[in-house]
């Protein structure tokens, strides 16, 4: 049962991503739809660990759905890429505020789940 859950979570996590990031850097551009949703999953992943003990939602939110709508991977991509092209003030301030808010946005989730 947990890894269909997983995967329910996923499968809606996964295009709210897409979707989010794409809509995001249409505006602002590279990294900032990166930015967007890696800080939504951190709050969302936060609230939920804050609010419930239960593995079911945690697999269905936490595992499936903030681990497919957040992503590492495109992080280390798009500060590779803007090191490269040269754009090195961009690149090492999307590190330091990718940790720190990502941190902030999970400690809040927590307080606002009820830890």
């Amino acid at each position: 049962m947990i890894p269909l859950l997983v995967v329910l979570g996923a499968a809606v996590g996964a295009p709210l991503r897409y979707l989010t990031d794409r809509a995001v850097q249409a505006r602002l551009g590279a990294p900032w739809g990166t930015f967007v949703v890696n800080v939504a999953g951190s709050f969302v992943l936060g609230a939920v660990v804050g609010a419930t003990a239960s593995p079911e939602v945690l697999a269905l939110v936490g595992t499936g759905f903030c681990g497919a709508l957040t992503t590492y991977s495109t992080f280390g991509w798009e500060t590779v890429s803007l090191a490269r092209d040269r754009r090195r003030a961009l690149a090492a301030a999307s590190v330091v505020a990718s940790v720190l808010v990502g941190l902030a946005a999970a400690a809040l989730g927590l307080a606002v789940g009820g830890t």
